[in-house]
């Protein structure tokens, strides 16, 4: 169950809020639709719902406001425009990605794509789906969870009348579970068809809350639709008729040879034109709207083909004083709206050859809705890291950065040795002096900046909470992930460098240095570093690009204050500190421990490791400051 009190939007400058003081209930086994014209509010109220957007009010979902729920993609699914996805990654592939985020099972997502229809679109990319396969796509992300209550954004919008017939008899099928479903619409009469109750917004106010029976006889009548070439004569003999008989009877005119019959019937109308002679090339009934309060006007297409297109309805005459509505002895409501005892259409496969855009689903067939799933909590480092996994996995950049990364450090350490004059450990890690860093620490630092900013990009965990969550399982995980990336990196790029100076000039340069313990923990360290640097960076400025600049702002601007403030003038050095590592620790470490610490407070004594090290608790100290900024809010 759903209940909203009192959502307002801020005022914006001198125009009223978009959304003023919005109550409603939307409750459990019932689907709820919120009408009204495009701009009426319907997208900003549930931005408020989902506190995705300030404003006042408040929205309890089970009792419960949405910032008190634990998982919030357990218990509400959300459609809200476009799905936020990679556009490279497939739709399998974004599924799955997005178990893992909410700890379902990951045959989950074959469970749902079948039942929404896309299982012959599986390997297909987020940017090649038609608006259609979108919706769908959108759909199956807020099945995924099986969550209690389902927020569609105009989950229509898009698609074909058959598609619209599959998507009522799934959303029927799903409130009949027990489960509460609000969808938006600006169609009166998709909204009679579709919802049990029926919220009408105009200009940010609820100016009707009616269950759907209500709704069809106040907010929607009959109407006959005429099309002749004697169009204004017939009006005429219309108006005639009904100031005769003292009945209520509206003409509009709806431009060319098509004219609307209000508070009549079809046999009334051919029996008036016959009787005068006049020729009528159409005569169909309609459903018409009541106007603006209902939603912008549409026009269901009559039996007969019609030649020209309509226009919004003009009353050109009438005859007694009409009423806002028509008489309750003629107002008939809309066909029944499917039940949830209808077969559901089939998401059977797409032809063969058949892309993104392919047709919908045979309607004749049926498929259930995806089965009940028992969420089981793994630990919690578990289920951010498989999501990291899967998403790095996911697409293509990561692999690509790792090549270049590769293929430059080779051609720089070539280089370098054919030049001369440079240090063996920095011919092995291609780090030219003129460089502020080797390309493996700057492969790694752009991978880590993609791990955060990605996540902005294309707001895969946003669809509920507006922002990336700000929780130290996924920044653990990233930072776990980005380490193991730039470890591999690093260790290719050494292997790589030393295998083709090998080949080409021999085993001189590859030699093992004496002291390669403190050169390969200042390598690791270095290349980690700047993956963490970029991790965070792009965390706290939501972009990738200031991620990589901070990795740069290192070297460049860190180590030379640090460089400074370490060789300035001091009373006191820190000499002596191996021989005072021993007399706290007077037995001796196994295998040597004291000897690899030693090598790895040298490192960290270092004017490049002490500026990593001081960046990296900077940023580790902003991404906190700026998570609990963000709770609180």
């Amino acid at each position: 169950m759903i209940q909203a009190f009192g959502l307002t939007s801020n005022p914006r400058k001198e125009l009223p809020p978009a959304v003023d003081d919005v109550s409603f209930e939307a409750y459990a086994g019932h689907v709820t639709a919120l009408l009204g014209a495009p701009g009426a509010g319907k997208t900003t109220v549930l931005r408020l719902m989902l506190e995705l957007q300030p404003g006042r009010g408040v929205t309890h979902f089970r009792g419960r406001p949405l910032h008190r729920i634990g998982h919030p993609s357990r218990e509400v699914g959300v459609l809200l425009g476009e799905v936020p996805g990679h556009p490279a990654r497939t739709v399998r592939g974004h599924l799955r990605m997005l178990c893992a985020a909410v700890g379902v099972p990951v045959r989950r997502a074959d469970e749902v794509l079948e039942v929404v229809g896309l299982v012959s679109l599986r390997e297909e990319r987020l940017g090649t789906l038609s608006r259609g396969m979108d919706r769908r796509l959108g759909l199956a992300c807020a099945l995924l969870a099986d969550p209690h209550t389902l927020v569609l954004d105009e989950p229509a919008r898009g698609l074909s009348a058959g598609e619209n017939r599959w998507l009522h008899g799934m959303l029927r099928a799903y409130a009949a579970r027990g489960g509460t479903v609000l969808s938006t619409t600006d169609d009166p009469k998709e909204a009679a068809r579709l919802a049990d109750r029926v919220v009408t917004l105009e200009r940010g106010r609820v100016v009707a809350d009616q269950p759907a029976a209500d709704f069809s006889r106040t907010r929607l009548r009959p109407r006959v639709a005429v099309r002749t070439p004697h169009a204004a004569r017939l009006s005429a003999l219309l108006a005639k008729e009904a100031r005769t008989a003292r009945r209520s009877v509206e003409v509009a005119q709806e431009g060319g040879n098509r004219i609307s019959v209000y508070g009549s019937t079809c046999a009334d109308v051919g029996e008036i034109a016959f009787r005068n002679g006049v020729v009528v090339h159409q005569l169909a009934d309609e459903t018409g709207d009541m106007g603006p309060g209902a939603g912008a006007p549409h026009t269901e297409q009559p039996s007969a083909p019609s030649g020209e297109p309509s226009s919004a309805a003009t009353p050109t005459s009438a005859a007694a004083p009409s009423s806002a509505a028509a008489p309750s002895s003629v107002v008939e409501p809309p066909p029944a709206v499917e039940t949830s005892s209808d077969p559901l259409p089939s998401a059977a496969e797409h032809p063969a050859g058949s892309r993104a855009g392919g047709g919908c689903p045979p309607p004749d067939s049926s498929v259930g809705l995806p089965p009940h799933i028992s969420v089981r909590p793994a630990p919690r480092p578990l289920r951010p890291v498989r999501y990291e996994i899967r998403r790095v996995t996911g697409v293509g950049t990561g692999f690509l950065v790792g090549a270049v990364v590769l293929a430059v450090s080779v051609l720089t350490a070539v280089l370098l040795a054919r030049t001369g004059h440079t240090p063996q450990p920095r011919l092995l890690a291609a780090w030219p002096r003129e460089l502020p860093l080797p390309p493996a620490a700057l492969g790694a630092g752009l991978l880590g900046a993609l791990a955060s900013g990605d996540e902005f990009r294309h707001p895969a965990l946003a669809a509920d909470r507006g922002s990336v969550p700000r929780r130290l399982g996924l920044l653990t995980a990233k930072l776990l992930v980005a380490s193991a990336t730039a470890l591999v990196l690093a260790v290719l790029t050494i292997g790589c460098d030393a295998e083709v100076l090998y080949l080409l000039y021999g085993r001189e340069l590859v030699e093992v240095p004496g002291d390669w313990f403190p050169l390969g923990v200042s390598w690791l360290g270095l290349v980690i570093g700047c993956a963490w640097t970029g991790v965070l960076a792009a965390g706290i400025f939501r972009s990738t690009t200031a991620g990589l600049a901070a990795v740069v702002a290192v070297p460049l601007l860190v180590v030379p204050l640090v460089r400074k403030a370490v060789s300035g003038p001091s009373v006191r050095t820190a000499a002596g500190l191996p021989l005072r590592l021993r007399e706290m620790f007077p037995l001796q470490w196994p295998f040597g421990g004291e000897r690899y610490l030693e090598g790895a407070l040298r490192v960290f004594a270092q004017p490049v490791g002490g500026a990593l090290t001081l960046s990296l608790a900077v940023l580790l100290c902003a991404y906190l400051l700026t998570s609990l900024r963000n709770r609180a809010r």
